[in-house]
């Protein structure tokens, strides 16, 4: 246990007892005092050198320093009265505790004058001074020295300085001190003492040698000086410091809460437990009037010194109602801290009232209590209570006032939290009523999507749709509105709106965007302020694919080109004009046109996918690939899989949209194409060929209704628009579209014929007989469409 020092060890007498009172060393200095040799009482009871044995009986002191008088015997068969200063010694291996035993066995010899040990200005200081010699042993210490160690000059005199307090700290001071006196410069030593529970003392060592008027040294002064006060409130300052980088690090009101509780132990208390008010069922704010009791908190998190938490009564999750006589409720209804000791008596009123607890804390020994209130924005939102049993100590003012600050700063990140989760989980409810809960089932492909909101930011604008259109044909759209929250998701719904409008009327891709991109500018202008636009902005990739030419048409503002997979081939990037992001103004848009195989697959999704901190874009697109290239026939299983592959586990850190696309082909049995002569008299032979391509497909219970509309149709045609002229048949499983095509930009309207009108009726007609009808412009002129809806033949009764 003791170091070796490089001095005579006959001048203490020194031994170390084990905790079974076993002697397991002895040293020179205790053989000169009884005699015994070190090989004679090693490994031997320590009681058996008592004169009287009894003395020895009661066991080891129950503090950590014992001195007084004792007779011991000596090695000639007399007995010896010796003074003896006994320390409890804690091991570093955490192993049972030993006990140091020592005693000087010589005096400083004579006092010559003018002796430099002998400083009466140094002893006189109002300081802490210990004066040592060139031995390293104690020769002098002021009266302020003695009331520190409670030990007179007369008791101490002669001892080195791990004898005089037993503890580690002594041993590295001695070597400070053994410095100063082989070097002759002085310096300054900090040594932080415990002295019970988890308290500690903090002392400033300055030494300086003493030398004679020869200048050699002579011996080292050592005064002291008490910092605890200073040093205690830098630990409360770092403490505040590290839970202000600690507490908050992300939204989450659970985790939060736990942060909190886990800064205080074991630095403010051995047990805390976090109770919050559970929020209004309608999602609201928590009630900021006056709490009354009792009161229910659910308990968010927990912390202890013990693994496990036995001491808690409620679990995590569990909520628990809290009468007016506990320290919880007792503290919210005050409305600041409350300090509660079981010696006091203030817990009693609560304990009588729940024994669970009162024998809980009758086991662990809990003493006091802190309940401070989690407040935040004049919003009540919870309890913290701390609880010590294995610190001795009660709560100090400052510990209160450190507890409150930790809380206070605790309390922003819950309510910041809190808030956040609110408005998420708004975000979240809008943008998914805002989201298709289906995909439509079209004859012209088959669709499989995802989305899936940020996991550490808020809800993002990220949408997809995809929309029928007229002549079988289907749009597919992706997009995303830069930014998060409640305003992303509401813009990312007019967008989506304003896509569907725009889409009715059947604008080419690259006219789409350009009315979107107005629409975004005119956005921006009305969020802005004073003047000043707003920051709206959004990418977006829209493209309309024909199942009969088997064609898609694609354009892009600013989104990542999709990814096609051909049947049987590798995934390949579309390459498409980039395109400027939605709400710069007046940027053009290109559109491209590709022929795609039947049984195609094109992958939209938004860049929460590919983009992330773990790997660059272009390792994530390449990831993308390989996992499009996963054989699965399932639409379904190759979102998951792609899901799997390109996010984290934690989850992406923006939003992200995935929408999968199997193109499928209408056969050419399916279509009848006719060219009109401009003749109004040749339109009966064209009913009548439209009506035997009916028979063909089976469909002559529609005959009356499809020759009446194509009746209509190339009547206007031929009277109102330009030739060419053509009439085409689309036969669906359950809708027969017919058009009619012409090099005319100007599109018909129902208008309100009067009685005596001989026109102007058609149209009407037409839209009474159809289940919907419109037009829409090409690159030749426009073309008049109507579906008409078909029984299965057998059905019609």
């Amino acid at each position: 246990m003791s170091p070796e020092y490089p001095f005579d060890e006959a001048a203490t007498a020194r031994a170390v007892i084990d905790a079974d009172g076993v002697l397991v060393e002895w040293n020179a200095g205790a053989e000169r005092l009884l005699g015994h040799p070190a090989a004679e009482v090693l490994g031997r009871p320590a009681v058996e050198l008592l004169a009287d044995e009894r003395a020895g009986r009661s066991g080891a002191p129950s503090g950590d320093r014992w001195d007084g008088i004792l007779t011991l015997r000596h090695r000639d068969g007399g007995t010896v009265a010796v003074w003896l200063l006994a320390h409890r010694v804690r091991p570093q291996d955490e192993g049972p505790d030993q006990w140091l035993v020592v005693t000087p066995l010589e005096g400083d010899g004579p006092r010559l004058p003018g002796d430099p040990l002998d400083n009466i200005g140094l002893l006189e200081s109002p300081c802490a001074i210990a004066i040592y010699d060139e031995r390293l042993r104690l020769r002098r210490i002021n009266g302020v020295m003695a009331e520190v160690l409670q030990l007179s000059e007369e008791q101490v005199r002669g001892l080195r300085a791990p004898e005089l307090t037993g503890r580690r700290q002594s041993v590295d001071i001695e070597q400070q001190l053994l410095r100063v006196l082989t070097t002759g410069r002085g310096t300054d030593v900090r040594t932080y003492v415990p002295v019970g529970g988890d308290r500690t003392n903090a002392w400033l060592a300055r030494m300086a040698p003493i030398t004679d008027a020869k200048g050699r040294v002579r011996g080292v002064s050592v005064a002291a000086h008490d910092f605890t006060e200073q040093y205690l409130a830098r630990e409360r300052l770092q403490l505040v410091n590290e839970a202000s980088v600690r507490i908050g690090t992300t939204l989450d009101v659970s985790r939060t809460a736990q942060e909190l509780a886990d800064i205080c132990v074991p630095a403010l208390a051995d047990f805390v437990s976090v109770d919050l008010l559970d929020p209004p069922e309608d999602g609201g704010d928590l009630p900021a009037g006056r709490l009354t009791a009792p009161i229910g908190l659910r308990r968010t998190a927990a912390r202890s010194v013990n693994a496990g938490s036995p001491e808690a009564v409620v679990k995590p999750g569990h909520v628990d109602m809290y009468p007016a006589p506990s320290p919880q409720a007792d503290a919210l209804l005050a409305g600041h801290t409350l300090v509660a000791s079981a010696s006091t008596g203030d817990l009693a009123p609560w304990l009588s009232w729940d024994p669970v607890r009162a024998e809980r804390i009758k086991e662990y020994g809990i003493h006091t209590t802190m309940s401070v209130p989690i407040q935040a924005r004049g919003t009540t939102l919870g309890v913290a209570v701390l609880t010590r049993f294995k610190n001795p100590e009660p709560f100090t003012p400052d510990d209160v006032l450190l507890a409150e600050e930790i809380t206070a700063r605790a309390a922003v990140c819950i309510d910041n939290a809190r808030r956040y989760s609110r408005e998420r989980e708004t975000a979240l409810a809008l943008q998914r009523s805002l989201l298709p809960r289906s995909l439509p089932r079209t004859a012209a492909l088959e669709a499989a999507s995802r989305y899936l909101p940020a996991a550490r930011s808020g809800v993002g604008g990220d949408w997809f749709d995809v929309i029928p259109l007229s002549g079988l044909r289907v749009a597919m759209v992706v997009g995303d509105v830069v930014g998060h929250g409640i305003q992303a998701s509401a813009t990312m719904g007019r967008l989506r709106t304003a896509v569907r409008t725009l889409a009715d009327i059947d604008l080419a891709p690259d006219e789409l965007l350009t009315h979107l991109d107005d629409l975004v500018v005119r956005l921006s202008e009305e969020t802005g302020h004073e003047g000043s636009p707003g920051e709206v902005g959004a990418t977006c990739l829209y493209a309309v694919y024909d199942p009969v030419s088997r064609r898609c048409t694609l354009a892009r503002a600013g989104h990542p080109s999709p990814v096609m997979i051909p049947p049987g081939g590798a995934p390949e990037e579309i390459a498409l004009p980039a395109g400027p992001p939605l709400g710069l103004g007046g940027l053009p848009f290109e559109s491209a046109e590709i022929e795609l195989r039947e049984g195609t697959v094109l992958s939209f999704y938004t860049d929460g996918l590919i983009e992330t901190r773990e790997r660059d874009v272009d390792a994530s697109h390449a990831l993308l690939r390989d996992a499009l290239a996963a054989d699965s026939d399932s639409l379904e299983e190759t979102c998951d899989h792609v899901l799997r592959v390109l996010l984290p586990p934690g989850g992406a850190a923006d939003d992200v949209a995935l929408l999968l696309a199997r193109t499928q082909g209408l056969p050419a049995s399916r279509v009848a194409t006719w060219d009109i002569p401009a003749d109004p008299a040749l339109v009966a032979p064209i009913r009548k060929q439209v009506v035997e391509q009916l028979g063909t497909w089976s469909l002559t219970q529609a005959s009356f209704t499809v020759e009446l509309v194509v009746s209509e149709l190339v009547t206007n045609a031929i009277r109102y628009g330009i030739h060419p002229i053509r009439l085409r048949l689309i036969h669906d499983a359950a809708t027969l579209i017919c058009e009619v095509s012409d090099t005319s930009h100007t599109a018909p309207h129902l208008r309100r014929a009067k009685i005596f009108d001989e026109g102007g009726r058609g149209l009407l007609l037409v839209a009474q007989l159809t289940q919907r009808w419109g037009s829409r412009h090409t690159a030749d002129g426009k073309t008049i469409w109507a579906e008409i809806g078909l029984v299965a033949e057998g059905d019609e009764g």
